[in-house]
């Protein structure tokens, strides 16, 4: 056996390799399913930022609410990736779901009777909590459903341009429901989404086929152990930070312009450069070496979104969010693909859950903040913010680029590597 250099690899999927996996014997029924639990994914913090606002008048109370969302996401996506690893997705899901439509009807219920901010705030954290981490065990079954390559990697792919597009298209139902005569409309869509698309996928076939793993020793810090792991965290964590600046800064820019549906419309213009680039960077991925795409992918977008301060116009908003958002996607990808290489063996449902809880902590930070500078200072503030984050987070991935290889302990032969790398 070999071993060789991933920084070095170089992936390329075809157009028929997602072919292939998608239509891989035991997918369809989970992949559907998948879709439908994945879509609110982004839809239910945005619908309660946009609906606490609507309640109480103030963007820095919403902000805020929505960040307790996120953090409560964070911390459930990675003790749920650990539950799923150790007992399937199936009793997990199930008991998440249950326990979600309880949490999320409380909250509906507390933002309805103008409880102060910190109650909300804590329910809010009960909420994403117990969201259904279906992403995590969506990801991880691949690996069961299909051998090492072209079709695995470009469902891994699939998955990370899937979620992108959920991430984008959220805020934007959000934006649309929320001119719906009560303001909480958005929330009970996206709850009902979640819960019936996680419940038909933790009991479809292929995911009912994945049961307990073998008991055996786990190091305390799990998928964290590997230091790429966490390297990968810190990038994930400043592609988040970056999103949540603008999520916050655009309906606030749309609001100010005396067009706040216009907002959540406005935040699914990435989606349009977005997947299109990101299908596009799946066939010819750059730069080649796979430690330096996460620090050159992470500066450009944080140069571009710092010029989205310079807009005067919603119309050149959305031109200057259409830029930026090329380089959502590929920096999804490339997050996805890095587990790959740097995740501990057996921690795959866990190593995807701290992916999450890094770019829901980047989140939730970024719209907290910017809520304070959007009402202080106002949204170029926030935008320029934003920019900087970027900057800074991606020049400390830079100088942590050598940690992004597989781990010392794991010998993998070259044509695994290769396989495995995108």
């Amino acid at each position: 056996m070999s071993q060789s250099s991933p920084q070095h690899a170089e992936s390329r999927t075809t157009l028929a390799d997602y072919r292939t996996a998608l239509t891989a014997p035991g997918s369809r029924a989970p992949a559907v399913a998948s879709l439908f639990a994945r879509l609110p994914i982004a839809m239910i913090g945005i619908s309660a930022l946009l609906y606490v606002q609507r309640e109480t008048g103030s963007f820095a109370t919403a902000g805020l609410v929505s960040a307790g969302t996120l953090v409560g996401v964070a911390v459930g996506a990675v003790i749920q990736g650990r539950l799923i690893d150790r007992f399937g997705p199936t009793r997990p899901l199930i008991t998440s779901a249950a326990l979600f439509s309880i949490a999320t009807t409380i909250l509906i219920l507390a933002i309805e009777s103008h409880l102060p901010t910190m109650p909300l705030v804590a329910l809010a954290f009960a909420t994403g909590l117990t969201e259904p981490m279906v992403g995590s065990a969506s990801r991880a079954i691949w690996a069961r459903l299909l051998p090492a390559g072209p079709a695995r990697n470009a469902a891994f792919s699939y998955e990370a341009i899937s979620m992108e597009v959920f991430f984008i298209l959220g805020p934007g139902f959000a934006g649309v429901l929320i001119a719906a005569p009560w303001a909480g409309t958005g929330m009970v869509v996206g709850t009902l989404f979640m819960v019936v698309g996680s419940v038909v996928f933790a009991l479809s076939p292929a995911v009912r086929d994945w049961g307990p793993a073998k008991a055996g020793g786990r190091k305390l810090l799990g998928a964290l152990a590997s230091p790429g792991m966490r390297t990968l965290a810190l990038a994930v964590l400043g592609f988040g930070m970056v999103i949540g600046f603008v999520e916050v800064a655009v309906p606030a820019a749309a609001t100010n312009a005396g067009h706040a549906p216009v907002g959540g419309l406005l935040l699914s213009a990435w989606s349009v450069s977005s997947v299109a680039f990101g299908v596009a960077y799946s066939l010819r991925p750059w730069p080649r070496r796979m430690n330096l795409r996460l620090p050159v992918l992470l500066l450009a977008f944080g140069v571009l979104v710092a010029l989205l301060a310079l807009p005067t116009s919603l119309w050149a908003l959305a031109f200057a969010m259409l830029a930026a958002g090329a380089l959502i996607t590929p920096q999804s990808t490339t997050h996805s693909a890095m587990i790959e290489l740097v995740a501990p063996k057996g921690t795959a449902a866990e190593a995807f859950g701290w992916v999450l809880t890094a770019v829901t902590l980047g989140l939730a930070f970024g719209q907290s903040i910017s809520g304070y500078l959007v009402e202080h200072s106002g949204p170029p503030a926030a935008f320029l913010a934003a920019g900087v984050m970027g900057v800074i987070v991606a020049g400390l991935v830079w100088l942590l680029r050598g940690s992004l290889r597989t781990p010392d302990s794991e010998i993998v032969t070259e044509s695994e590597l290769v396989g495995a790398a995108r």
